[in-house]
């Protein structure tokens, strides 16, 4: 089993600015033993580390903490990509050994179209130059222009986290529905992660099973599994509860329920052995 998104924090890192104290359930450190604890009994193998601030710092502290701890295979860092800057900074990166993908924060950012700002355009070519991936941070409002994103940069792998955050509390399903389909038949990937955050209080997690349908039916191979761990506690779920939940809302069974939960992860961050 292989979680294609989970985080790790400290809240002493310079510039850290989430969670803070209002996210009572989540604002302390966690860390890898935190993790092993949450997910005992589960055959968790290896990991995705996701950043969750944007700064340099976080990404510099996450490459040092998955140095010493092997169950995470990959990295998935921070790097201002409107910088001069941005290629120097990525090409650094690039080296070390478990950096595979960059998160810009693009749902904290208040212009939907920043992504296709020309000034990008030299950080983009050094994440491909490099062999990086992109994870996409963004919400429903964002898929019409990560359609004109990835049109544009056609050898840029790119990941839509958390399938771009639906309007679950609501039960909205459209314009979402569409839009996401037309990115799955563009050939990008897709995380089953952070939806429960994206429900009310009380809410069942039932309610999501039309959002998993369609994302099953729409990325197939393509969709990876991951606990979103540990902003997923702020549902009020344990990490067992979105992997056993998450498991039978798919249907999936064999091959395709294993590259689920690892083969889709290993294939797009390229995570050799893992």
């Amino acid at each position: 089993m292989i979680d294609a998104h989970q985080h790790f924090w400290s809240l002493a890192t310079p510039g850290h600015e989430w969670p803070t104290k209002a996210e009572r359930a989540i604002y302390r450190d966690f860390g890898p033993k935190d993790l092993s604890t949450e997910a005992e009994g589960l055959p968790l193998r290896a990991t995705i580390l996701v950043q969750s601030q944007p700064t340099d710092a976080d990404t510099d502290w996450m490459l040092a903490l998955a140095d010493r701890t092997p169950m995470v295979a990959g990295v998935v860092g921070w790097v201002d990509l409107q910088s001069a800057h941005a290629p120097a900074r990525i090409a650094a990166l690039a080296g070390h050994p478990k950096l595979r993908s960059l998160r810009p924060m693009l749902q904290s950012i208040p212009a939907t179209d920043w992504l296709l700002a020309d000034d990008l355009a030299p950080a983009i070519r050094a994440m491909i130059a490099h062999g990086l991936r992109l994870d996409a941070l963004v919400q429903p409002r964002h898929l019409p222009m990560l359609a004109t994103f990835a049109a544009r940069w056609p050898d840029l792998p790119i990941v839509i986290d958390h399938a771009a955050k639906p309007f679950a509390r609501d039960g909205m399903l459209d314009p979402w529905r569409e839009d996401i389909a037309a990115l799955a038949k563009r050939g990008l990937w897709c995380k089953l992660s952070g939806l429960r955050t994206e429900q009310g209080a009380g809410q069942p997690s039932s309610d999501l099973q039309p959002y998993v349908d369609h994302l099953v039916r729409s990325f197939g191979d393509r969709l990876m599994w991951g606990s979103d761990w540990p902003v997923l506690l702020m549902a009020g779920d344990t990490y067992r509860d979105w992997a056993e939940g998450g498991d039978a809302m798919t249907g999936l069974v064999g091959p395709a329920r294993e590259r689920l939960f690892s083969g889709a992860a290993a294939e797009f961050y390229g995570l050799h052995g893992a």
